[in-house]
């Protein structure tokens, strides 16, 4: 499973949650600590403390909600159901 480094204040880590739900892909969402210089949990998984981050099946971290949704579209197919979830959100 996906899991997401990410805050809920955060506007690029909602842009990555709004992405992977039109995508119906499942993702555990781990909070960080508000502060850079304390998300030790982060800085070892992904060897970095900027978010939001997203941890492949395969360990693999990815940086920056470009990147991140980049690379989802690459590997997720869009469903028949990403243009409702869209419509909701606007």
């Amino acid at each position: 499973m996906l899991t997401l480094y990410q805050a809920e204040w955060c506007p690029f880590s909602h842009r990555v949650r709004a992405r992977l739900t039109e995508l119906g892909v499942p993702f555990v969402a781990m909070q960080v600590e508000p502060r850079p210089e304390d998300r030790d949990e982060l800085r070892e998984a992904a060897g970095e403390e900027t978010i939001p981050v997203l941890l492949t099946e395969d360990g693999d971290a990815i940086g920056g909600v470009d990147r991140i949704v980049a690379w989802l579209d690459e590997t997720y197919a869009e469903p028949p159901t990403a243009r409702g979830h869209r419509a909701h959100a606007r």
